[in-house]
C-alpha cells in the first residue's frame, strides 16, 4: 500500500494577489485533472503561511475549501470535508503529506488535498515591498491510498538547535492600524547555510531508505541557488534538480508542489524511479521523503 500523487493544481495569475483565490483556484484545477468530484475530498490541509490581510480567523483552510466549492452543502446526508491549517514555514507540505498518509491509511476519506501558497498581506505587489521575499502563488496536491509500490515513503524530520534562522511576525507596536497590511521578515546572515545543514541531514536519511534509487532532487527554494547546494551536498547531479517558475521569487510553502506539478507536465521526470522532496526553513528545521513515482512516470 502507498499514498501517491493523484493530481496537481497551480495558480500564479497577476489578476489577483488574494492566495485564498490563488490556492482556491489551484484546488479546482487538481480536483478536475484528477478526475475527482468535491465530495470525495475528506479532508482539505492548508500549509500556507502569508496570507490576505494577515487573517487569523477563521482558519484560512475554510476560506480556501469555500473557494475551491468543497462541502459548500450541509444537508443531513452530504459528505462531510474537515479542513484546517498546519502551519510550519517552508516545511509544511512535508509535514501535510505525513498527516495525509494517517488519515489515508484508516480509510475514512478516499481523498485529502494539499494547498499551499503566500502573499503579501497588502494583497498588492508595490516598490514599498520589493524586500519582501516570497512569490504570490498557490499550488495543491491530490492524495490517495494504492495498492501498487509508488508512493510516499517515510518522512524524516530535524531541527536544529540553538535559536531560528529568521522570522516573521507583525510589530504591533509600531503599525497601528495598517497592521493588517505588512509584515517583517527578518533572516539571519546565515539563514541558507543553517537551513542547508538541516536539510542535507533529513535528506541524507531519506535516502538511506532506498539504496539503488534513481533520483530527482525537489527542495525548497529560499534562493534559486540553494536546490544546487543541496544536490551538490547529497552527491546528487545537479542535472536531476527539478525547481518551479522563480520568476517573481521564491513561492515559500508552493515551492514543493509548484516544482512537480512543473516538472510532471514537462515530462522531465522520465527515466527517474523517485523524487526526493526536501523542504527546509527557518527554524531552522526541515523534513525531507523519497517518493516512488508511478512506474508510466518512470519510464
Amino acid at each position: 500500500m502507498g499514498i501517491r500523487i493523484r493530481s496537481t493544481g497551480t495558480s500564479n495569475s497577476t489578476d489577483t494577489h488574494s492566495i485564498v483565490e490563488h490556492s482556491g483556484r489551484a484546488a479546482r484545477q487538481c480536483l478536475e485533472q484528477g478526475g475527482v468530484r468535491p465530495d470525495q475530498v475528506g479532508v482539505l490541509i492548508n500549509t500556507g503561511v502569508f496570507r490576505d490581510s494577515n487573517t487569523v480567523e477563521p482558519a484560512v483552510a475554510a476560506l480556501i475549501q469555500k473557494a475551491a466549492g468543497i462541502g459548500l452543502d450541509y444537508a443531513k446526508t452530504d459528505p462531510r470535508t474537515f479542513s484546517f491549517d498546519l502551519m510550519n514555514g517552508a516545511v509544511g507540505v512535508v509535514n501535510a503529506v505525513q498527516v495525509a498518509g494517517s488519515v489515508l491509511t484508516t480509510g475514512g476519506t478516499e481523498h485529502v488535498l494539499i494547498v499551499a501558497g503566500d502573499t503579501h498581506p497588502s494583497l498588492a505587489r508595490s516598490s514599498a515591498d520589493a524586500d519582501f521575499p516570497y512569490a504570490t502563488a498557490g499550488a495543491a496536491l491530490l492524495l490517495e491510498q494504492v495498492d501498487g509500490p509508488e508512493g510516499f515513503g517515510p518522512v524524516h524530520t530535524a531541527t536544529a538547535p540553538g535559536t531560528p534562522a529568521g522570522r516573521a511576525y507583525v510589530d504591533t507596536a509600531s503599525m497601528g492600524a495598517v497592521g493588517r497590511t505588512l509584515m517583517t521578515v527578518e533572516r539571519e546572515s546565515d539563514f541558507e547555510d543553517r537551513i542547508l545543514t538541516v536539510a542535507t541531514e533529513v535528506a541524507t536519511s531519506a535516502l538511506a531508505d532506498f539504496e539503488g534509487a534513481f533520483v530527482a532532487l525537489i527542495a525548497s527554494t529560499p534562493s534559486p541557488h540553494f536546490p544546487e547546494r543541496l544536490a551538490d551536498a547529497l552527491g546528487i547531479d545537479r542535472d536531476a534538480v527539478r525547481v518551479p517558475d522563480l520568476t517573481d521569487g521564491d513561492p515559500h510553502t508552493a515551492s514543493l508542489p509548484l516544482a512537480y506539478a512543473r516538472a510532471s507536465a514537462e515530462g522531465t521526470l522520465a527515466g527517474y524511479t523517485h523524487v526526493l522532496f526536501v523542504a527546509a526553513g527557518a527554524g531552522p528545521s526541515a523534513a525531507a521523503t523519497l517518493y516512488r513515482l508511478p512506474a508510466e512516470t518512470s519510464a
